[in-house]
């Protein structure tokens, strides 16, 4: 025996005396460096988000639905913001801001991220933890500093930021262009900083630890497809944040101390302003350098989950691993180099503007090649249609139908027309906000059983599922003929055009299925919560019979996840159905008539 292996052993050992023995519930449960309990912190908090931000729409859907009607209860939530049961034009801004920032960010980037790279990643590589627990630790307490403070600003008396999501100025920067871009926008402002600390410590964490901590005979080439997808959105989160962290960072020295990084010659309310020099499209080029990488950040972890997912429950080797992996980088690299097809109405220079489009339209192909993997993986597999593995497959759907509309708005001429209109809410919820939250959803019911020692309902899992998936196509697809006719986006009323009177049924409709969609949702929280409690035990540590490392560990895994040695793999994870075997764990040698190719 080497010594690096006694060492490694004498490590192992005292690493769990010490969790057996001198454990805390505070440390446990609070401020736990175990990198299980910390991706379900990540996970509750961002359910706790998603009700709230799923609510903020609900609400002003009822009005976007009924805009003749008055709701009384929206007077009992927002005060004077909702002055006679009818939600004023100011502060419907506000909820759509508030809406899409904790959607995107707090829901489907640390939710999602931070939940199954804290989960995955040492359980699915074979390490004991992360690199640095400590950091971890920290990235999720700056996350939930991030919310508090973002949830601070919805109780503040002029109420919270109202500059829509991407917070452009000049009516970000200036304090007197309205109550929303008061106090609300520094607090914005600042809990956006502490959530991009947040995303760079987690994200320096992931990539230290998949490259660094690998168990023996786990080759890169031997790593699930989901490690690839996080490993790459921990890149792209750690270029790209900090672009974002300047950006907001120029925005309240604008606010507060007068300089003039995106102010130029402004006359508000017939005062002229001092401000002279900046340049608003510059915030934009700094906020959309992170934007349209922050569109993989939230979908790549779902790619990879669902790549997993769906090969495990077809009984099926994921098609094209190699391509998979390199259509996952391909992706990465060209997410960096399309951010500008969001300012196609800016004034962008033409040949800069053919230059973008030529981009854009180019990351359809590994796109394809992801799609096609998928479809050929599931082609002719003995499938198992697990809730899991229904969301898995509505995730594909999602991603192609969505996608397909991804090419009319990456045409910069179509795009100044359909630019501020439904279709463009139409296309991103589908493909990146819906779609995501179905690989997220995909996840949950695939590892909670690791998560937990516990199954979710299935029932009530296949309920969520239908609902849920027809719910989507029914809201999101009618936008995009709303789109196309012209209606524009960001408008609380729009009876003052006759032109699309002819769209208020369809706009109830919207409203209706909205609300029961929101409602399976809560369902799904009743049935997350309830389960932990009191759902089905598991009684064997790799129910779903899959090959990966996370379920050679115990039922429920104490701190260093393998109570004696880490194992040692020897194979690739997608040998199912080989050999007349249905599956062959990771951990088991390479027969004599095998070969080690894939």
């Amino acid at each position: 025996m080497s010594n690096e292996t006694i060492l490694h052993g004498l490590e192992t050992e005292s690493h769990g005396e010490h969790h057996a023995h001198h454990e805390t519930f505070i440390s446990k449960y609070v401020f736990s460096q175990d990198h299980k309990t910390i991706g379900k912190q990540f996970l509750i908090t961002g359910i706790v988000w998603a009700i709230i931000g799923g609510l903020f729409s609900v609400l002003f859907r009822l009005q976007l639905g009924f805009p003749e009607q008055t709701f009384p209860i929206l007077e009992t939530f927002f005060g004077k913001g909702a002055k006679g049961g009818v939600i004023q034009p100011e502060f419907y801004y506000a909820l759509i801001t508030i809406h899409g920032t904790v959607l995107v960010f707090f829901v489907l980037t640390a939710g999602l991220s931070g939940t199954f790279a804290n989960l995955l990643i040492p359980l699915q590589i074979g390490a004991r933890d992360m690199a640095s627990p400590f950091l971890n630790m920290l990235s999720y307490w700056f996350f939930f500093l991030a919310s508090i403070i973002m949830f601070s600003s919805l109780f503040v008396h002029t109420g919270p930021a109202a500059g829509g999501w991407t917070v452009y100025p000049p009516l970000s920067a200036l304090g007197q262009a309205g109550d929303g871009s008061k106090i609300g926008m520094d607090l914005w402002l600042i809990s956006m900083a502490f959530f991009i600390v947040s995303s760079l410590l987690g994200g320096l964490n992931y990539i230290a630890t998949i490259l660094n901590m690998r168990t023996k005979g786990m080759s890169m080439t031997k790593l699930p497809l989901t490690m690839w997808a996080i490993l790459f959105t921990a890149i792209l989160g750690v270029l790209s944040f900090p672009v974002l962290l300047s950006g907001a960072i120029l925005l309240l020295f604008d606010r507060n101390l007068g300089t003039s990084f995106f102010l130029s010659d402004i006359v508000i309310g017939g005062e002229i302003l001092p401000n002279e020099g900046g340049s608003a499209i510059l915030f934009q080029h700094l906020f959309w350098f992170l934007g349209h990488p922050e569109v993989y950040i939230i979908l790549l972890p779902a790619m990879g989950m669902v790549s997993e997912i769906l090969s495990v429950n077809s009984r099926k080797p994921i098609f094209g691993y190699m391509a998979m992996i390199a259509s996952l980088f391909s992706i990465a690299i060209l997410a960096f180099l399309v951010w500008a097809h969001h300012m196609f109405v800016t004034g962008l220079n033409p040949f800069l503007g053919s230059f973008f489009v030529l981009l854009t339209l180019l990351i359809a192909v590994p796109s394809a090649i992801k799609v096609f993997n998928w479809l050929t993986t599931l082609w002719r597999g003995n499938i198992r249609f697990t809730p899991g593995m229904l969301f898995a497959i509505g995730f594909v759907s999602l991603f192609i139908s969505g996608g397909l509309t991804g090419l009319f708005l990456g045409n910069s001429t179509i795009d100044i027309h359909l630019h501020d209109t439904k279709f463009v809410v139409a296309h991103f919820h589908i493909v990146m906000g819906v779609a995501s939250m179905f690989g997220m959803f995909a996840g949950i019911y695939h590892w909670f059983p690791k998560m937990y020692g516990r199954y979710l309902n299935n029932t009530l899992g296949y309920i969520h599922f239908w609902i849920t998936f027809l719910g989507a196509y029914l809201i999101f697809w009618p936008m995009h003929y709303e789109g196309l006719a012209g209606v524009p986006r960001r408008y609380l009323d729009l009876r003052g055009w006759h032109s699309f009177n002819k769209f208020e049924d369809l706009n109830k409709i919207i409203t209706i299925v909205s609300i029961i969609v929101f409602a399976m949702q809560l369902m799904f929280v009743f049935n997350f919560f309830y389960s932990i409690f009191k759902g089905r035990k598991v009684r064997t540590p790799n129910p779903w019979d899959s090959n990966t490392l996370e379920w050679t560990t115990p039922i429920n895994p104490g701190h260093g996840n393998w109570p004696g040695e880490i194992p040692e793999v020897h194979r690739w994870p997608y040998d199912y159905s080989k050999n007349g075997r249905s599956f062959i764990p990771q951990t088991e040698p390479i027969g004599p008539d095998e070969t080690k190719d894939h």
